[in-house]
C-alpha cells in the first residue's frame, strides 16, 4: 500500500484491478460499469475487516450467479499478502479479513498525511454555493440562529475538505417591510441621543439595547436635522446605515463563533439591479410564467377575497402544489419572486447549491426547488439543490427554560452564551444531534466532565494523548514506528476504529450531513478511553511501559496517530483540540 494512501481507498483499488484482471481474462465483459462496487466495512465486525458487493452487481453484465463471480474474485484476492483471508457470505457478498501489516501501514499513512489524513478529491473542484445564516438584518445573532450557522458552516469545511469550491454566502434580507421597522426603531434611539424624552420603545419595533449605539452614532452624524422631519425625509437615509450597523454586529457574533462568510449578497441591490424583472422576463421566454389568477385559499374563503390577475411561475410543472405568484397585485416582488431571482444569481456561479433554513421554513422548500429545477431546465444541465432544515434550540438553565436577555430586548444573544461556555462547546454540542432533530442546550450539561458531555469527552481524549506524550518525555521515551509489529490485537482494534476516519468524512460530504464527524469523534474517544482504561485493570496494556521501551514506542507512535485523526476531525467542525483539561 503507499504511504499516503488510506486503507479503504487502496484496497478499493485493489479490487478495481483484480476486475481489470477478469476482464483480461473474459471472465467478465470489456468496460463493465464498475460504479455501484462498493468496498466498506461489514456491518458486523466479527464477518471481518472489508466487504465488496463486486460479484452481486457485476453478475448480471457478466451472465453469472453472484456466487461464482464471488469465487473468482476470491481466487484472486488469497494471492494478496496483505489479505489474510477472502470469504464468500450468503448470496456473493466477499468479507476480506486483512492482515496486521496493512492496518501498520495505514498508522504510517496517518503520520506521514498529518493535517491531510482524511481529506480528498472526491469533489473534483465542482462549485458549491453554501448559504447559511441570513437572518434578518434588525438584531444581533440570537440562539435561534446559532444551530444552522454550525451546521452550514461545519458543512462548507466539510465540502472543502473533500475537493469542492465552496462559497459561504449570508443573504442579506434588506429589502422587506422589517428594514423599514428598524429604520423607525433607529430614529427613536436617534431622538433619545439628541436629549428627546421618547419614554418607552413604541409597540411594534425593536426595544433592543443595541440600538443605542445606532441612535448616537446618527445623532453625530446629521445632528437634529431629523427630530422632527417627516418619515419620507429620513427613511431612505436611516435604512441603510442601521442595516450597515447591524450588519458589523451580526458578522461581530459570528466570528465569535468562528464564522466568517466569503459573499453577503444583499437583496436590496439584487432588486435595484433589476435581476427579479430580468428572472420574470427569461422564464416567461421559457413559457415558465404566465398570467393568472390565484387559486381560491383552501376551507372558508374570506369575505374581501377578490380574484387578480397575477404574473404566476409554473411550480406545479416541478412538483409543487400550485403554481406562485412572483409579483403582488401593487407591482412589488413576493418574497418567492425575489428568491428566485436571488437563487438564479447564486447558480451562474455555482455546480449545486445547498440552503440552511430554520424548521419554519418548510413550506417553503417545494417552490424554491421549483425554481431551481426551472433553472436547470432552462441551463440545460442539473443543478442540485439541496436543502437543509434545522430545528431550533431550547436553552435550559437548572431544568428551566433560560429568560430573555434585556440586551436584545426579546431574546437571548449568541455573543452572551459563546462568552459564557465558549466557542468551542458551542459548535461541538450543535453537531451531536441530527439537525432536524429538537435540542436543548443545558448550561450546566455542556460544560459537565462526564462521558454524557460529548464535547468533554472528545477533548478530554486528545488532552489525555497529549498529556502522555509529555509524560513519555519525561521518561526519556519517544513515538517510534520501528516495533509497530509487536502490537496486540486490542492495540490494532484502536487502528481499525481511526481507520474509518476517511470513510466518515467522504460518506458525511456526499450526504451534506457534518454531525456524522462529531458521531464518529465521539465514537473513536469511547475506543480510545477503553484502551487507554484497560492498562488500570492489566499493567501489560499500559502506553507507557519502562520495561518494555521498545512497545511503549509503538504505542506511543499509535496515540500520536489517534490524537491526529481527533484533531483533524474537531478542525473539521471549527472546534478546537486542547492540550490539558
Amino acid at each position: 500500500m503507499s504511504d499516503t494512501k488510506t486503507l479503504y481507498a487502496a484496497y478499493a483499488e485493489r479490487i478495481d484491478a483484480v476486475l481489470s484482471a477478469l476482464e483480461m481474462e473474459g471472465t467478465l465483459p470489456p468496460d463493465v460499469n464498475r460504479a455501484n462496487v462498493a468496498v466498506e466495512p461489514p456491518r458486523d465486525p466479527s464477518h471481518g475487516d472489508i466487504a465488496t458487493n463486486a460479484a452481486m452487481v457485476l453478475a448480471k453484465p457478466a451472465k453469472t450467479n453472484p456466487r461464482a463471480l464471488a469465487e473468482q474474485i476470491v481466487a484472486h484476492l488469497n494471492r494478496d499478502p496483505d489479505i489474510e483471508s477472502a470469504d464468500i457470505a450468503g448470496p456473493g457478498f466477499i468479507n476480506l479479513r486483512l492482515a496486521d501489516r496493512a492496518w501498520i501501514d495505514e498508522v504510517r499513512a496517518i503520520a506521514t498525511l498529518g493535517d491531510g489524513y482524511g481529506r480528498s478529491g472526491l469533489g473534483e473542484g465542482d462549485r458549491v454555493n453554501v448559504e447559511y445564516v441570513s437572518a434578518n438584518p434588525t438584531g444581533p445573532m440570537h440562539m435561534g440562529h446559532c444551530r444552522g450557522a454550525v451546521v452550514g458552516d461545519a458543512l462548507a469545511s466539510l465540502l472543502e475538505a473533500t475537493g469542492h469550491k465552496v462559497t459561504r454566502e449570508y443573504y442579506v434580507n434588506d429589502a422587506g417591510g422589517q428594514v423599514d421597522v428598524l429604520a423607525r426603531s433607529a430614529h427613536v434611539r436617534y431622538r433619545d441621543a439628541l436629549g428627546e424624552e421618547v419614554g418607552e420603545i413604541p409597540e411594534g419595533l425593536y426595544p433592543g439595547e443595541y440600538l443605542i449605539p445606532v441612535g448616537k452614532a446618527l445623532a453625530e452624524e446629521f445632528g437634529d436635522q431629523y427630530a422632527a422631519a417627516p418619515e419620507s425625509d429620513w427613511l431612505p437615509l436611516f435604512r441603510p446605515r442601521a442595516v450597515a450597523a447591524m450588519m458589523d454586529l451580526i458578522r461581530a457574533d459570528l466570528a465569535k463563533l468562528g464564522i466568517a462568510h466569503d459573499v453577503f449578497a444583499s437583496e436590496a441591490e439584487l432588486q435595484a439591479a433589476g435581476k427579479p424583472a430580468e428572472a420574470e422576463a427569461w422564464l416567461r421566454e421559457q413559457g415558465l410564467v404566465y398570467d393568472g389568477e390565484l387559486e381560491k385559499p383552501k376551507g372558508k374563503t374570506p369575505e374581501d377575497w377578490e380574484p387578480v390577475e397575477l404574473p404566476l411561475f409554473r411550480s406545479t410543472q416541478f412538483g409543487d402544489d400550485q403554481d406562485r405568484p412572483i409579483r403582488k397585485s401593487n407591482g412589488s416582488w413576493t418574497y418567492f419572486g425575489a428568491d428566485l431571482a436571488y437563487h438564479m444569481q447564486k447558480a451562474e456561479n455555482a455546480d449545486a447549491l445547498i440552503d440552511i433554513w430554520g424548521a419554519d421554513h418548510a413550506g417553503t422548500v417545494k417552490r424554491i426547488k421549483a425554481a431551481v429545477a426551472a433553472l436547470s431546465q432552462g441551463q440545460g444541465k442539473p443543478i442540485p439543490f439541496d436543502v437543509k432544515l434545522v430545528q431550533m434550540v431550547q436553552l435550559m438553565r437548572d431544568g428551566e427554560p433560560v429568560k430573555m436577555s434585556k440586551r436584545s430586548g426579546n431574546f437571548v444573544t449568541l455573543a452572551d452564551v459563546v462568552d459564557e461556555v465558549g466557542k468551542d462547546v458551542v459548535r461541538f454540542t450543535m453537531l451531536t444531534r441530527k439537525p432536524e432533530a429538537q435540542m436543548d442546550f443545558d448550561f450546566a450539561k455542556v460544560v459537565e466532565a462526564s462521558k454524557d458531555n460529548p464535547v468533554f469527552y472528545v477533548q478530554y481524549a486528545h488532552a489525555r494523548i497529549r498529556s502522555t506524550m509529555r509524560k513519555a518525555a519525561e521518561e526519556d521515551l519517544a513515538p517510534s514506528d520501528e516495533a509497530l509489529d509487536s502490537l496486540t490485537a486490542d492495540d490494532i482494534a484502536l487502528v481499525k476504529m481511526a481507520a474509518q476516519y476517511p470513510r466518515v468524512v467522504e460518506s458525511a460530504a456526499q450526504a451534506r450531513e457534518p454531525h456524522r464527524i462529531a458521531f464518529y469523534l465521539y465514537d473513536l474517544a469511547a475506543e480510545f478511553h477503553s484502551f487507554w482504561n484497560a492498562g488500570n485493570d492489566d499493567p501489560s496494556k499500559r502506553v507507557i511501559l519502562t520495561q518494555d521501551r521498545k512497545l511503549s514506542a509503538a504505542r506511543l507512535y499509535l496515540v500520536a496517530q489517534i490524537g491526529q485523526v481527533v484533531r483533524n476531525g474537531l478542525g473539521l467542525l471549527g472546534v478546537e483540540a486542547v492540550e490539558e483539561m
